[in-house]
């Protein structure tokens, strides 16, 4: 991140605009929502400009600006349009030590205004470092078409109402009265009665949260999906972002747990086959501990949590306990790898079944029905079988499977760094020594990729 994104309070403060035409009519009409002294420079205004200036009372100088002009001004902007005069005016802010920004100009600028969406007091920023102004708009315009009108007066009436919310501790009790009032009984309120009646409404939220005393300590038991942010299941996302607690497993990467709160308490207890791993006891207590302190605890799993993931222990563990739990699944691995290479997991003609295999247990490599499995059309999606691929390919080839059966690996399935080896039984283990994938890896039996080879990038030709 280049440009930290900050709200700066301007009331009162002076922001000097430089230039004559629409690059300082465009930046004097997004200041004029700010409650900024503004001082507009320009030697000859053209009349659009010169119309705004006059309808708002904003001082016009028309002159450049001195250095001395500067002298204690928050913010200047150089809106000539023409190279020179806004150098020229961008030299003299920066001599007295004022953040300058240069339209269009990035790398000649100390800041940059991001788009906004205003929804006064509530007000959204989006930035591109730059890079790309048009985004930045067309995120814009989504989130104007999605964002209601009312949100203004709600967000008005929530803020002359916190020093009332104080009553209620820090927290998850404060939290919960605003989500009810923001998301809920506001605006209810608001649609039926109107914007004077807010305040009222808030007094009877604080009021019912009050007598509410302390939460129910909860857990919620969420497959994360396979790693890609926008494969969560929207309800997970929900829970993610109201939890207190994160207890979360190694497979789950750092852009989905950014999108929970700042202020959330994260705990990694990461498991790796065949290498150390936080014993499942440890993962139980911590639940039951954390809701028994009332706190809303998220058990987040990579994939879907009913899928190899021990949830049966956890849940049976909560039980005992006397936590109120539930279950929100998620996308697994093995839809997510057979999504990667456009096959489908089940085919009409070839096999009328699946299985889901996991390569090892907690006692070591997983036995299974291996005849069954080498038999001519199986599929299978094997879970945690890189370092197992010699055991597996000696079990199925010992048990009549065809050298010639596909085999398709996939490393970090939907994640921006997934690789793809297609390869077949035979050479397995060769192919995936050579390969060396250093992330999870996803094994499809009996499935090859439906698109032509070299449109996959596949592991090895990363290593070529």
């Amino acid at each position: 991140m280049q440009h930290f994104p900050i709200f700066l309070d301007l009331q009162g403060q002076t922001v000097a605009i430089a230039g004559n035409g629409e690059f300082a009519l465009a930046k004097l009409r997004l200041l004029l929502k700010t409650q900024a002294r503004l001082t507009v420079y320009a030697p000859a205004p053209e009349a659009d400009l010169r119309a705004l200036i006059a309808a708002h009372a904003v001082t016009l100088i028309q002159r450049a600006a001195t250095a001395d002009d500067l002298t204690g001004v928050a913010l200047a902007y150089a809106a000539h349009g023409e190279a020179q005069a806004d150098a020229q005016f961008a030299a003299r802010a920066r001599s007295v030590g004022v953040l300058v920004n240069v339209v269009d100009n990035l790398e000649a600028s100390a800041f940059i205004t991001p788009a906004i969406v205003d929804r006064d007091p509530v007000t959204i920023a989006i930035g591109t470092e730059g890079a790309a102004p048009v985004l930045a708009r067309a995120i814009k315009t989504d989130l104007e078409e999605k964002l209601p009108q009312g949100l203004g007066p709600l967000a008005r009436a929530g803020k002359l109402f916190r020093p009332h919310a104080e009553a209620l501790p820090q927290g998850r009790r404060r939290r919960d009265f605003w989500a009810d009032y923001y998301f809920e009984t506001g605006p209810q309120v608001l649609a039926e009665v109107g914007e004077e009646l807010l305040e009222h409404a808030l007094h009877d939220i604080l009021r019912r949260h009050l007598e509410a005393g302390e939460p129910q300590g909860r857990v919620d038991l969420v497959g994360a999906g396979p790693g890609d942010p926008e494969l969560m299941t929207q309800r997970a996302r929900r829970l993610l972002d109201r939890a207190d607690v994160v207890i979360h497993d190694r497979l789950v990467p750092a852009a989905i747990l950014e999108l929970a709160r700042r202020e959330a308490q994260f705990i990694p207890v990461g498991k790796e086959g065949f290498g150390p791993s936080t014993p499942q006891d440890q993962i139980n207590a911590a639940m039951i501990r954390h809701a028994r302190n009332g706190a809303h605890v998220l058990r987040l799993k990579g994939g879907d949590a009913s899928v190899f993931g021990r949830l049966d222990e956890e849940a049976e563990a909560l039980t005992e306990a006397g936590i109120d739990w539930a279950v929100t699944p998620g996308i697994t691995a093995a839809s997510a790898a057979a999504a990667v290479i456009g096959r489908s997991l089940t085919q009409r003609g070839r096999n009328s079944d699946l299985r889901l295999l996991t390569a090892h247990d907690i006692n070591g490599f997983a036995d299974h029905d291996w005849r069954s499995l080498a038999r001519n059309g199986s599929v299978a999606a094997i879970y945690m079988g890189k370092r197992a691929a010699r055991f597996l390919q000696g079990r199925l080839l010992m048990h009549g499977a065809d050298g010639a059966t596909p085999v398709t690996l996939v490393e970090n399935a939907s994640r921006p760094d997934q690789r793809i080896l297609a390869t077949r039984l035979d050479r397995l283990t060769a192919d995936l020594a050579a390969a060396a994938p250093s992330g999870p890896v996803l094994t499809l039996f009996g499935l090859a990729p439906a698109k032509a080879a070299e449109t996959l990038p596949t592991l090895l030709e990363e290593m070529a």
